[in-house]
């Protein structure tokens, strides 16, 4: 396997991860990874009204930046340490652009969703929680129509990625972690779904993830996105980065094998190390 990779979506001991930043730090440089990054889950209360157990807390959020910014100092000419966030797009709470996460100055920014905003005016769901979890949020809040929340789910990933303010679109088809292969929605319309998303990312220039998180907790036996979702994004000649979503330090490059080999299926023929940064140049790897 080429040994050429980064690792930028990572969670540690501030939000949902297991390590701290020194050991995830440690753990890269010994895998030989050009660079690491950290991508907590950006704050939800105070913004959003949001509390959960997997988002940076509010007071912890000077000190996550510290912490990472020691470290990358600490680690200067050895490994490249980048500090981000993960953040949340719920519709009308919380985005990528607001003034609380422009002012951490971070490398790169992380856009993901896991929230869904019902129509019906109801509480605010997550989509990658329990498969009970969701279909609650399915019956209360579209009766029961699961049609209807995948295409939720795809109107806001196109809403964020047409908003921007973020580098690296998180996991774009996540919303299958509950169902594996026996989707219970309509597939052909997802397919028509994710082509408006590889239409939309191309559009925006953003990079998109092959996230592993998910084959490496045992959710699902495929990268985020799936081969065929990866296929639309090369015929959209959107660039891709490898990920782990690593929440404990062993995690930090797992299943990086089979993302080489997915991305090989789909027809690309090379991954970026480096999204464009305003901090670093972009850095792009052949596969080979």
């Amino acid at each position: 396997m080429n040994s050429y990779f980064s690792s930028l979506h990572n969670h540690t001991v501030f939000c949902d991860g297991r390590d701290d930043v020194e050991t995830m730090c440690r753990t890269a440089y010994e895998k030989k990874l050009h660079a690491v990054g950290f991508s907590a889950h950006a704050p939800l209360e105070k913004k959003a009204g949001i509390k959960t157990f997997w988002n940076l807390p509010e007071d912890k959020k000077d000190e996550y930046i510290k912490t990472v910014l020691e470290a990358k100092s600490r680690w200067e000419g050895k490994l490249k340490v980048l500090l981000g966030f993960e953040v949340d797009y719920i519709k009308g709470l919380r985005s990528a652009l607001d003034d609380d996460i422009a002012s951490c100055n971070s490398d790169y920014l992380i856009g993901a969703v896991h929230f869904i905003v019902p129509p019906n005016g109801t509480e605010l769901f997550t989509i990658d929680g329990s498969p009970e979890e969701l279909m609650n949020g399915v019956n209360k809040s579209f009766g029961g129509d699961i049609n209807a929340l995948m295409h939720a789910y795809y109107d806001a990933s196109i809403e964020m990625i047409q908003l921007g303010g973020f580098n690296i679109l998180a996991h774009p088809d996540i919303i299958k972690k509950n169902y594996r292969d026996e989707k219970p929605w309509n597939t052909e319309a997802e397919t028509a779904r994710q082509k408006e998303v590889a239409v939309a990312a191309a559009k925006a220039g953003i990079t998109v993830e092959v996230n592993t998180g998910g084959i490496n907790r045992g959710k699902i036996n495929e990268t985020y996105p799936s081969l065929t979702f990866l296929r639309m994004l090369r015929e959209n000649n959107v660039p891709v980065i490898i990920t782990a979503d690593a929440h404990r330090a062993e995690h930090i490059n797992g299943s990086y094998d089979i993302a080489v080999q997915t991305l090989i299926q789909a027809g690309y023929t090379e991954h970026e190390v480096l999204p464009t940064l305003s901090s670093l140049p972009r850095s792009v790897c052949k596969i080979s």
